[in-house]
C-alpha cells in the first residue's frame, strides 16, 4: 500500500485543525525573518517551511506531554506521524528533524545544519520587540507583572545569544524597542504591575 503524500498546504491545514490560532501566524513571521537574516546563508527553501509550520506541534494541547520539552515533543510527533507522508529524501528529513528539535532558545546544544540555525535564530526573533511582548501578554495570565516579568526573563535569555549578522542587527532593534515599552510600562503601572 502507498503512502499518501503532504503538500505544505496540507501541513498548513493541519497545523490550523491540531494546532492553536496563533501556530500559523507564528510560522509565516518565521518565514519573513528567515529570508530577512539568511541573505549570506544558504539553506533548502522547502525543508525550512515544513520546520516553520511544524516546531511547536509538541506545544499542541493534542500532543503535549508532561515533562516533554516542546521541541522534543515536536520532533517525536514530525517523525512518527508526520515525515512518512512528505516526499523529502533521507538528508532533508535529518535536517528537519534537527531544525524542529534544536529551536527553542533554551537548547545550548550546537546546531549542525543553517536550517536549525536559521529557525532558531527566527524563532529567539519572535520573543523580542512588539510582538514579542504581544506575544507574552497573549498567552496570559491576566496578570501583567506575571507577563512582564516572563518578557524581562526570555529577554534575559535571549541576549547575547544571537550569532547571524543580520539577526543581531533585527534583535538590537527589537531590544531597543522593547526596552522603551518597559520603561512606559513601568511608569503607567505606578510601581504596582
Amino acid at each position: 500500500m502507498e503512502t499518501t503524500r503532504w503538500t505544505l498546504d496540507d501541513i498548513i491545514q493541519m497545523t490550523l485543525d491540531v494546532g492553536e490560532d496563533w501556530a500559523v501566524a507564528h510560522a509565516e513571521r518565521l518565514l519573513v525573518l528567515i529570508d530577512q537574516i539568511s541573505p549570506d546563508t544558504p539553506y533548502d527553501f522547502r525543508v525550512m517551511e515544513f520546520a516553520a509550520y511544524l516546531h511547536d506541534w509538541g506545544a499542541f494541547p493534542r500532543y503535549i506531554q508532561k515533562d516533554v520539552e516542546h521541541a522534543r515533543r515536536s520532533r517525536q510527533v514530525v517523525e512518527e506521524e508526520i515525515l512518512p507522508h512528505l516526499d523529502l529524501t533521507p538528508a532533508q528529513k535529518g535536517i528537519l528533524l534537527e531544525a524542529i528539535e534544536l529551536h527553542d532558545y533554551r537548547d545550548q546544544r550546537s546546531v549542525q545544519s543553517n536550517e536549525a540555525l536559521l529557525l532558531r535564530e527566527a524563532d529567539m526573533l519572535e520573543f523580542l520587540g512588539m510582538i514579542g511582548m504581544a506575544r507574552e501578554f497573549a498567552r496570559g495570565p491576566r496578570n501583567v507583572e506575571v507577563c512582564y516579568r516572563r518578557i524581562l526573563s526570555r529577554s534575559d535569555q535571549i541576549q547575547g545569544r544571537f550569532t547571524i549578522p543580520s539577526a543581531q542587527q533585527i534583535a538590537r532593534v527589537r531590544f531597543e524597542r522593547m526596552e522603551q515599552c518597559l520603561v512606559w510600562l513601568e511608569e503607567e503601572g505606578f510601581g504596582a504591575l
